[in-house]
């Protein structure tokens, strides 16, 4: 069995879907070169059959929407002292800023570079984004 050893100050992203956990961290812009960061994937998830887990040392401010956008069952626990000091639930965004980039080659985005990405979320239980310029299904 291997073992992970927990972490002193930072946080613990669970629940992230099962090999997804370094898109993840792309997402939520940490660069796994400059931080300290133990990934447990593919482990047993009793609620989900298997699921990722991120362990972040000294880090303890991240974007919970983009987190929301890409892992949006995940729970992130704050830790302090060894403690879990509190835990935070992701929820999907209802609007994104420069986090996704729309696939239309006809949308002003792709002639127009120093637009704004933007996009808003059209289906909450399928978790479908569009852009607001040409209205085109976002791809994660």
């Amino acid at each position: 069995m291997m073992e992970v050893t927990s972490i002193a100050e930072g946080i613990i992203i669970d629940h992230v879907p099962a090999g997804t956990a370094l898109k993840v961290l792309s997402y939520l812009h940490i660069d796994p070169a400059k931080s300290t960061i133990a990934l447990i994937m593919n482990t047993t998830s009793h609620r989900y059959g298997c699921k990722d887990i991120i362990k972040i040392q000294n880090e303890t401010d991240i974007d919970l929407d983009v987190l929301g956008l890409v892992a949006p069952h995940a729970t992130v626990d704050v830790v302090k002292n060894a403690q879990i000091v509190e835990k935070q639930k992701p929820r999907l965004p209802r609007h994104v800023t420069n986090v996704i980039s729309c696939a239309n080659p006809r949308c002003v985005t792709s002639s127009e570079r120093d637009l704004d990405q933007l996009f808003h979320l059209s289906n909450a239980d399928t978790g479908e984004y569009r852009c607001d310029y040409c209205d085109e299904a976002a791809k994660l």
